[in-house]
């Protein structure tokens, strides 16, 4: 039969849609047409493709080809057809028995010689080929991201000649296995040396999920702290795990099959832009959002950002999501982050030391704090100083602190009341939700009133207040929230006016 059909699948941000590659031969003179909004990478397999099949020791048909990549409409860029594309032809001569692929999906870029060469975005068309119920074949460098898909068979292979001996029966391609899981200790909490107010508002943000602002001056632990936050979070489960790791599969940066399960923490430096935040490029890749996604994401020097970097920020820590569009396509990535920023209090670093060596004068403090804008501040639960500690604190022969540990069995007692009550963290209620879950006490509604008309906050910042007495709640085991639990979540919104006064 001269039409041969062979399933593959594409890119399109974390998903990976389902293509039908349909070779057809027809008389005529030698030639390959390909249809089907391929691009530069794709419209050059035909070389790769004739090469490989002549040196796997197959005919490669003298005849016209033509290769219908579909849907039409969907753009097919990188090397990832090309063995399909090859499989195809080979099928429609007759060289590989058709009804062997029917089962199957191939991803893989051919070498001239014939070598499979790995490609990105596996783990995500691996998903999608386990739900549609077919078996995979990948390049060997690809089987252990693959094999992270439970009830999926994924065979591996080094060559195409080794691909079209399986389909005829001839041998059996091995099985990809999934490495076993590395458990790296990550930085410990008892590394830190007092700052117990810090140590207090980390627990809280890690139990319900909140974002958090760390003040202070220079070397005063900000980032030290920051760095233990992924120690106190739950493990990930294994749906978080799997559509993080899928980030990391498309993001063309690879991905660790041995440490999928590992919250991620992204750090990037103040001076990169909106797009490597967000995403973006001709072909959208994510950004630090996207690939902080179940994990921690940390700005340090918050105030020295890019202001329209920062500004982007918005919109995906409400939503959890965030959409890049361009002129051909849109992609759509989750940023489900929770963000941790750190800045110092004034230019100089100093402002209310006891040291008294802050020379800044007011305006320079409030230019400074200025240039975060109030509604992202608003969107940030919990805002902590964080002061400087006196030598005798950092003596090596000091009292360790609290270990990760054993704030983390705290953290993950505080998420199952959580789940069972909502089934996500606090910082996700939506509003009618928190109205549910938050209920006051008359006296403390009235103190909470009195408290926002003081500050001067939004509503915004009133439900993420009542979320963070919730979560404070939670940490104590306690089915309704108490006044100490609200005043401690007022005490939190500390840094709410000054700056968002000053905001452009």
């Amino acid at each position: 039969m001269s039409l041969a059909l062979v399933h593959g699948r594409a890119r399109a941000g974390v998903h990976a849609p389902e293509v039908r590659i349909e070779v057809y031969l027809a008389g005529g003179l030698p030639r390959m047409n390909m249809v089907g909004l391929p691009e530069a990478a794709v419209r050059e397999s035909r070389d790769r493709v004739r090469a490989a099949i002549r040196c796997a020791q197959f005919e490669f048909p003298q005849r016209a080809i033509t290769i219908n990549l579909a849907p039409a409409d969907l753009p097919k860029d990188g090397g990832r057809f090309d063995l399909p594309i090859a499989l195809g032809i080979l099928a429609a001569s007759g060289q590989v028995p058709l009804q062997a692929l029917a089962q199957w999906e191939f991803l893989g870029e051919l070498a001239l010689t014939g070598e499979l060469r790995a490609v990105d975005g596996v783990l995500p068309a691996a998903l999608a080929a386990a739900r549609a119920g077919r078996r995979l074949v990948v390049p060997v460098a690809n089987g252990a991201e693959a094999a992270l898909v439970q009830d999926l068979e994924v065979r591996t292979a080094r060559t195409l000649l080794e691909v079209c001996a399986m389909l005829g029966g001839t041998r059996e391609l091995p099985l990809a296995i999934a490495p076993a899981p590395v458990c790296s200790q990550g930085p410990d909490m008892k590394d830190v040396r007092g700052q117990l107010h810090a140590r207090r508002a980390l627990e809280i943000a890690a139990a319900g999920g909140h974002h958090l602002l760390l003040v202070g001056p220079p070397g005063c632990g900000k980032t030290l702290l920051a760095s233990r936050l992924p120690g106190l979070l739950p493990e990930a489960g294994e749906d978080e795990a799997l559509e993080t790791a899928a980030i990391a599969s498309v993001s063309g940066r690879g991905l660790d099959p041995a440490r999928w399960r590992e919250r991620p923490y992204r750090s990037p430096h103040h001076t990169a832009s909106a797009v490597a935040l967000v995403g973006g490029g001709a072909e959208p890749r994510p950004g630090e959002i996207s690939l902080a996604h179940h994990g921690i994401l940390f700005l340090d020097e918050l105030p020295e950002w890019d202001r329209r970097a920062l500004e982007v920020l918005r919109e995906p820590l409400e939503s959890g999501v965030v959409t890049i569009s361009r002129a051909a396509r849109q992609s759509e990535f989750p940023a489900r982050f929770q963000l941790v920023a750190a800045m110092n209090p004034c230019p100089c670093g100093w402002a209310g030391d006891v040291s008294g060596r802050c020379r800044c004068n007011p305006d320079a403090i409030r230019r400074y704090r200025g240039r975060i804008s109030g509604p992202l501040l608003d969107r940030i639960d919990l805002h902590v100083e964080v002061p400087r500690l006196p030598p005798a604190q950092l003596r090596p022969d000091a009292p360790e602190g609290e270990s990760s540990a054993d704030i983390r069995a705290r953290v993950e007692a505080a998420r199952a009341l959580q789940e069972q009550r909502a089934g996500k963290p606090n910082a996700r209620l939506g509003q009618a939700e928190t109205m549910a879950a938050c209920r006051l006490r008359d006296g403390d509604q009235q103190l909470l009133e009195r408290a926002v008309d003081a500050l001067q906050l939004s509503a915004r910042a009133m439900h993420r207040i009542l979320r963070v007495a919730r979560t404070i709640a939670d940490l104590a085991g306690s089915e309704r929230i108490a006044t100490a639990h609200l005043t401690e979540a007022l005490g939190y919104r500390g840094m709410e006016g000054t700056p968002r006064s000053q905001a452009a």
